[in-house]
């Protein structure tokens, strides 16, 4: 009796051991990409036309009054935002990836695989050759408010299906690829009659920049950051249960109707206000969780932290890189997420067929 109760009290600890070595190497894992994401920053702001020292950097940054007016303007109002606003868009857009692949238990979804992105651009597109505003009073703002409104309405669409019996993730991810291509059609429709100066402004929505960003919009998402994903941290149980089947989460005490409906509004939001901002950035919410979960796993309280975090550092990465490729012109940021994306969703196609054939 006193030997089983020996093994139980070692096999206790052992579990306890290995607890808490695997919360301290995701703490560690997190305060990493923090430090990276900091250092990317500091590059951000560095790299362009008027190139600075990393010692001019943080000298503007931490003391400002001590700034030439040149220096001001070139880092608080032109730089900066952009730095910033390539962290909070991508960290939305990681998260709002990494949730999507949970609820709907696929790892190919995120919000441009579901349409949400192109529903945003015919929005914005209805506004600059139609001068349609779905916003009433949106004033110089009717561009984005159209986007946002077309994204949420999509969002709303997707929801709607969700409440009809019978209806399972792997139907919500064909509602969604229906919904990329009808939108993708009309916006061709609304580009075929559109004037040069109008198609000129759709395709530069279409790919995506970061050159519309300013502190408004840094502190609008910062918000939205701070609102919506503590609710996704408290659901985490919720959601880690929910990745082992519906079934046995169900089994387990978890509401999953209601935890679906609720995360997808918040994702919906998150993914609307990213795309009305910076227009289509593509596979950010695909590659991003992915990443996180070839280090963490499943586990959300280290999934979904390091998702956004590493959604960050993409677009983070992606914002110096199209300052950097040619001195003196920035390229789109969509394409650049594009070309970085599509190898990307080329091997998890094979690695997901090999899985199903093995």
């Amino acid at each position: 009796m006193t030997d089983i109760s020996s093994d139980h009290a070692t096999a206790v600890a052992l579990l306890v051991t290995n607890y808490k070595q695997r919360t301290a190497k995701r703490f560690l894992l997190l305060l990493t990409a923090i430090g990276a994401l900091c250092l990317m920053v500091i590059v951000d702001v560095m790299t362009g036309p008027a190139s600075l020292s990393i010692s001019e950097v943080l000298s503007v940054i931490l003391n400002p009054s001590d700034a030439t007016p040149q220096q001001k303007v070139i880092i608080w109002d032109l730089r900066l935002p952009v730095a910033l606003m390539a962290i909070c868009i991508g960290a939305m857009l990681g998260v709002a990836g990494a949730e999507m692949q949970t609820i709907l238990n696929n790892p190919l979804a995120d919000p441009f695989t579901l349409g949400l992105s192109s529903a945003a651009g015919f929005g914005a597109a209805m506004a600059i050759t139609l001068q349609w505003s779905l916003i009433p009073g949106a004033g110089v703002f009717f561009v984005t408010g159209n986007a946002f409104a077309m994204a949420m309405l999509t969002s709303l669409a997707l929801y709607g299906f969700t409440r009809l019996r019978g209806v399972t993730p792997e139907a919500m991810i064909l509602v969604g690829i229906a919904m990329l291509f009808t939108f993708n059609a009309l916006l061709a429709l609304l580009q075929y009659g559109a004037s040069e100066l109008e198609l000129a402004q759709i395709i530069f929505w279409q790919l995506g920049s970061l050159a519309r960003a300013s502190w408004g919009k840094v502190l609008t998402c910062g918000i939205i950051l701070v609102v919506v994903v503590p609710y996704f941290m408290s659901q985490s149980w919720s959601l880690t249960a929910l990745r082992m089947g519906e079934e046995k989460a169900a089994s387990l005490g978890v509401n999953v109707s209601f935890l679906r409906l609720s995360v997808l509004a918040g994702v919906s939001l998150l993914a609307a206000v990213a795309v009305s901002f910076v227009g289509a950035v593509a596979f950010v919410g695909l590659v991003g969780p992915h990443i996180a979960r070839i280090i963490v796993g499943e586990d959300q309280r280290g999934f979904l932290p390091l998702s956004a975090l590493a959604g960050a550092l993409i677009m983070s990465g992606t914002s110096i890189a199209s300052k950097a490729i040619t001195p003196g012109v920035i390229y789109p940021i969509g394409m650049i997420t594009s070309l970085i994306g599509i190898p990307f969703f080329i091997s998890l196609i094979l690695s997901q067929r090999q899985r199903h054939w093995q």
